[in-house]
């Protein structure tokens, strides 16, 4: 008997349609369970029930209206800790951020900024040891990130696009807020000054920002200079990959519009 039939084929696609789980119906017509999804899979395209068949709107390419504070913001987790992949041709790339398990306030507001940037696409967490990738799976990916290219992002240029900027410039602290939250820290720095006879120690904020991408460093820092922040550059070795925030207006400002992970 040919188990890979017509015949079979129907009777596997009948009790599917039915309710009947992939692994029931293998083990009942002693059909390799790959082979079950695959033919549920032809069933339910044919008749027009595949997930994704139909793509939501795009706000590139279908004027759909995009928000653009959590646009702005996910952009900025985009240029530090993002990656756009897809395994082949076929697949619906995805937009991934690699997030620490120590903040996860971090990973559910990367998770909402994509649910809003993206509704209707498909949203979940992949656990590694130590960290999260928060993940959407959109065909409208590259619209949205037009950034995505091969190799890594400090080995090609990284410019923003006219509407990207003009998003950027009208929600500044969403994007730095992002860019924080992917390559950068607040810490408190300590020190001890003798006043009279008496040693006094002294505890202040500073933020720091690390990418080895010379475009995203000036991306961060020319929107620093647009809101009145302060930074100076501190090189490691003979590479300015960090930039520094330490003054204290400029981080009273950071602390009131972007804060320390959570």
């Amino acid at each position: 008997m040919n188990f890979h039939g017509t015949e079979v084929r129907q009777k596997a696609v009948t009790l599917l349609r039915n309710g009947a789980k992939n692994a029931e119906v293998a083990r009942k017509l002693n059909v390799p369970l790959g082979t079950i999804g695959y033919w549920k899979h032809l069933d339910r395209a044919k008749r027009g029930e595949c997930p994704g068949r139909h793509s939501p709107p795009c706000p590139r390419c279908d004027g759909r209206e995009l928000d653009e504070s959590r646009y702005s913001y996910l952009l900025g987790l985009y240029l530090g800790d993002g990656h756009i992949s897809h395994y082949s041709e076929h697949r619906v790339p995805n937009l991934m951020i690699t997030c620490t398990e120590s903040w996860p306030g971090l990973m559910d507001e990367c998770e909402a900024a994509m649910r809003t940037v993206f509704p209707g696409n498909s949203v979940c967490r992949v656990r590694r040891i130590g960290c999260s990738n928060v993940k959407v799976y959109s065909k409208h990916l590259h619209c949205l990130f037009p950034q995505h290219g091969p190799g890594k992002k400090h080995e090609r240029p990284i410019m923003l696009k006219p509407w990207q900027q003009e998003i950027v410039d009208a929600r500044p602290w969403d994007f730095i807020r992002g860019l924080i939250h992917s390559d950068g820290c607040r810490i408190t720095n300590w020190t001890e000054k003798l006043i009279g006879s008496e040693r006094k120690r002294y505890e202040y904020a500073r933020y720091f920002f690390s990418n080895k991408s010379d475009d995203i460093r000036r991306l961060f820092t020319d929107t620093l200079d647009k809101v009145g922040v302060e930074w100076t550059t501190l090189a490691r070795g003979s590479d300015p990959f960090n930039i520094s925030i330490a003054r204290k207006a400029s981080t009273t400002l950071m602390d009131t519009h972007v804060g320390p992970k959570y």
